[in-house]
């Protein structure tokens, strides 16, 4: 009964909700340079809320990132443009559409404490926050159908998102620093009140509620020399390739 209610419904997120928290590089404690600056286009895919559409979209990031005696900093600043994909709903409905694009842009900070020991930074006891704003027709048609109260329809209009979370974090270099590459996980969740727990999970107990405002992601991190990528995986699939300067 529950998979035929989720295959009936239309539930419609904003489209970076738990997608905007991304991999942001710093300097590690073997570089000669503690200050740099990383640049990098990446592609994403993912599913809606409900699992039924489909968002797939880019990003451009920019940020710099400082190493201080035992300490990482990182700040920047990104854009995001994607398609969502519609798979749900009658085509013959009124608030039926194929795919509309969106588009954001915000910022996103990262820090942690770590300690050396032999070719690794043990990243510990950090944290990242992102904030990002969305517009364009898919942020439009949200908040177009939030007060039309049709049957299986259910929006969460906002389209400003703020999101935090802890990271741990293990990086390693080869012998002469041309090579550095790291495992990193986080946990977080996105701060405010979720619309649809008013509506689309009105029936949720509050630990069904907890767990799915708490979402995880790992990352995947390798740099040579002056070039570097990540790979990323939670609620979304990230690839992402750079330039550090």
């Amino acid at each position: 009964m529950a998979m035929l209610f989720a295959s009936c419904s239309k539930v419609y997120s904003p489209a970076l909700y738990h997608h905007d928290i991304a991999y942001q590089p710093k300097p590690t404690s073997f570089d000669t340079a503690k200050t740099a600056n990383y640049v990098s286009a990446a592609f994403s895919a993912y599913p809606s809320a409900n699992f039924n559409n489909t968002l797939v979209g880019g990003q451009i990031n920019l940020s710099r990132g400082h190493v201080f005696n035992n300490f990482n900093l990182a700040y920047g600043a990104f854009g995001a443009f994607g398609d969502y994909q519609n798979g749900t709903g009658s085509k013959t409905s009124a608030t039926y559409f194929a795919d509309k694009l969106f588009g954001a842009v915000g910022g996103r900070m990262s820090a942690n404490f770590f300690t050396t020991a032999g070719n690794a930074d043990i990243r510990f006891i950090g944290m990242e926050a992102a904030y990002s704003h969305e517009f364009g027709p898919y942020a439009d048609y949200r908040k177009s159908v939030v007060t039309l109260n049709q049957p299986n329809l259910y929006v969460d209009q906002r389209t400003d998102l703020f999101t935090v979370g802890l990271t741990t974090e293990v990086i390693f270099h080869n012998r002469n620093n041309t090579l550095t590459h790291g495992i990193r996980g986080f946990l977080g969740t996105t701060i405010g009140h979720n619309p649809l727990s008013d509506t689309y999970y009105t029936n949720d107990s509050p630990q069904e509620r907890f767990f799915r405002n708490i979402f995880p992601e790992a990352s995947y991190f390798i740099k040579f020399k002056n070039y570097f990528g990540t790979v990323e995986i939670g609620n979304q699939f990230f690839i992402r390739f750079g330039l550090s300067f």
